[in-house]
């Protein structure tokens, strides 16, 4: 029966993760969805939704570097395990302040800077963790599984979110998602103890100053990723990409003043990119390997921008939730590949730092998208914003591509640039 089910899964702790993983993102993600609705709720403004981009990316910005050499010096496990409760807290307090009529702009944005703090640090430990879960050999398919987990949660999320906003209300949405994340603790605690490689100088000296070796250790990470062509492309063409083209920010005015559907259409449309995505995850699930990544990439990214244009003009609910669906399929088959060569080309004493580094360009590419979308969309119209974004993702792939031919001619079976331990 284990050779007829993906080889990552075959490993016990990383199936631990993947399962408590799919739980806890179909909570974030029906959060998520909420917030939006939420703030639409209390300020039809474009830019009052763009403030929900502006205040997750700023402690983004400003611990994610740090958070990546913690990730590398301490033990991810155990750095998850407690950004974890956090963020589970946090949702819980949202649920309460809205529960109990304190809800506000002000309120809803402190508590969601205090949660992207959080998950500045959760997501270095857990990218970095994959590795040291799974052979070199099956990574892909790990992330191909992840990404399953991810899309799965991103189409359950969602659609909750619309039913338990049309019968329970707003709070029970942010209650819920703090109960989910009982599945990535109850995961981390079965897993039990994961091998991690450091280096005998990231463990720190007596004779050094804590402030001094931090430092030293963001350094090296930056030096690194700035020496890798092909991983600095590759966050490149995430963040420029992501920056441009994504307008999901803008869905709750699409949803009630140009396609006139309620909450529950809304919730639907909200889970179109995942099925797109989780599509072309499952199909990827049974594959070790993908061929012609470079090039690979680059046609996701194009098709990517292409169905954010026709996004734009479509006046047909079906036509937006398809085009969603194929930004959500391009965008899933690009971060697979993505994430597979930083991963496989960063060794394990580095991980966390590179991943923290990406996470700067993949979270800070969307987030401050979702700023320059309202302010756009409040100056120019909402389509005008959305379609000018695809256009302008479009651009940004054609210069990456001249910039960096190396990420074109990548293949994926090329020898490792980076040894590993």
């Amino acid at each position: 029966m284990l050779t007829k089910i993906p080889p990552a899964l075959r490993h016990k702790k990383f199936r631990y993760l993947w399962l408590g993983m799919m739980v806890s993102i179909a909570g974030t993600q029906m959060q998520t969805t909420t917030v939006l609705w939420h703030v639409n709720e209390i300020s039809g403004l474009p830019l009052a939704l763009a403030g929900v981009g502006l205040v997750r990316i700023l402690p983004i910005v400003l611990f994610s570097l740090f958070a990546g050499a913690v990730a590398d010096v301490i033990n991810r496990r155990h750095l998850m395990f407690f950004t974890q409760i956090v963020l589970a807290a946090l949702a819980a307090l949202l649920g309460i302040l809205t529960h109990s009529g304190r809800d506000s702009l002000p309120a809803i944005y402190a508590v969601l800077a205090l949660s992207a703090a959080a998950s500045s640090f959760d997501l270095p430990a857990r990218q970095s963790l994959v590795p040291n879960l799974v052979p070199k050999e099956i990574l892909t398919n790990a992330f191909s599984l992840t990404s399953i987990s991810l899309q799965v949660g991103s189409i359950a999320g969602p659609a909750a979110a619309g039913l338990v906003l049309a019968k329970w209300g707003i709070a029970y949405a942010y209650y819920l998602n703090a109960f989910s994340f009982l599945g990535v603790i109850i995961a981390l605690l079965l897993m039990g103890p994961v091998d991690q490689t450091r280096r005998k100088d990231d463990q720190g000296s007596k004779a050094a100053k804590p402030e001094t070796s931090l430092l030293s250790s963001v350094r090296e990470g930056l030096g690194f990723v700035f020496n890798q062509p092909i991983i600095l492309s590759s966050m490149l063409l995430d963040f420029f990409v992501t920056f441009f083209s994504n307008a999901i920010t803008l869905l709750p005015i699409f949803a009630k003043d140009i396609l006139f559907v309620g909450v529950q259409g809304y919730g639907l449309l909200s889970a179109a990119p995942a099925v797109g995505a989780g599509l072309v995850a499952i199909l990827l699930s049974f594959r070790s390997s993908i061929g012609k990544q470079g090039k690979t990439i680059y046609r996701a990214v194009i098709g990517y921008g292409l169905a954010t244009i026709l996004f734009g003009i479509s006046r047909n609910y079906w036509l937006t939730f398809f085009a969603l669906a194929m930004t959500g399929a391009t965008d899933g088959l690009s971060a697979i590949i993505r994430n597979t060569i930083r991963q496989i080309q960063t060794p394990d004493h580095l991980r966390g730092r590179m991943t923290s580094v990406n996470q700067i360009f993949f979270m800070g590419g969307p987030l401050l998208g979702e700023v320059e979308a309202g302010i756009v969309a409040q100056l120019f119209g909402v389509t005008f914003s959305v379609v000018g974004g695809g256009v302008g993702s479009l651009l940004a792939v054609a210069w990456i591509a001249k910039r960096f031919p190396q990420l074109g001619k990548y293949r994926g079976d090329e020898p490792i640039l980076a040894s590993l331990p």
